[in-house]
């Protein structure tokens, strides 16, 4: 089902059994509300999914906030897309009465999603960033304590290096979050082991509403 969602994002919706969480999947740069609600539901049976699409248009490919280059972000845009992927992930939480609320975001969707991580941290109960390029040091509105945060990436990344995959860690870790990280010896492709690692991550959630 494909249905205009809260604030003007075009999303895919697969609903879930009642009581279950909900679990917000964010696609990459050139992806749709496609590329990503399968494997929620692969992930999450029980889970209500929802995948909205990118509403930048970045020479025909979509995302969720501008950039000017590889790895340089137009940071005004970031700040909307931001509070309105927070705005969104509220409102579908109220709309499903969800018992928890989980997101897992790929590449630019898991940079917009750990923005709001940041910015609203009592929103997510559990977060899976693959290939996450978070090239600053964000404020953090509160505490990250208890959140558990799986990060996933790849040694020979050209597009999320290493170090700062690292970087991520260490501050998600200063807040007080629960932060695992799953490497594998690729680059930006998305590997079974990241899959296998997001559904240990996310299989506490997996008994609500079932």
């Amino acid at each position: 089902m494909t249905t205009l969602a809260e604030e003007a994002y075009l999303a895919r919706v697969l609903p879930g059994s009642p009581g279950g969480p909900l679990l917000l999947t964010l696609h990459g740069t050139g992806g749709d509300e496609n590329q990503l609600a399968g494997l929620g539901r692969q992930l999450l049976p029980a889970a209500t999914v929802v995948s909205p699409r990118g509403d930048v248009s970045e020479h025909g490919a979509a995302r969720f906030f501008r950039r000017t280059g590889e790895g340089v972000y137009d940071m005004a845009d970031l700040a909307r897309a931001t509070a309105k992927m927070a705005r969104f992930a509220a409102a579908e939480r109220d709309r499903t009465s969800a018992s928890a609320v989980l997101g897992l975001g790929y590449s630019n969707g898991a940079n917009v999603l750990a923005l709001v991580l940041f910015a609203e941290p009592g929103l997510f109960d559990a977060v899976a960033l693959m290939h996450p390029l978070i090239p600053f040091d964000p404020a953090i509105s509160g505490s990250l304590a208890g959140k558990d945060i799986l990060i996933t990436a790849g040694r020979r990344d050209p597009i999320c290096p290493p170090d700062q995959t690292g970087r991520l860690e260490a501050r998600l870790r200063a807040a007080g979050a629960n932060v695992s990280v799953v490497w594998h010896d690729g680059g930006h492709d998305l590997r079974p082991s990241e899959m296998e690692a997001a559904r240990s991550h996310f299989k506490p959630f997996n008994q609500r509403g079932a």
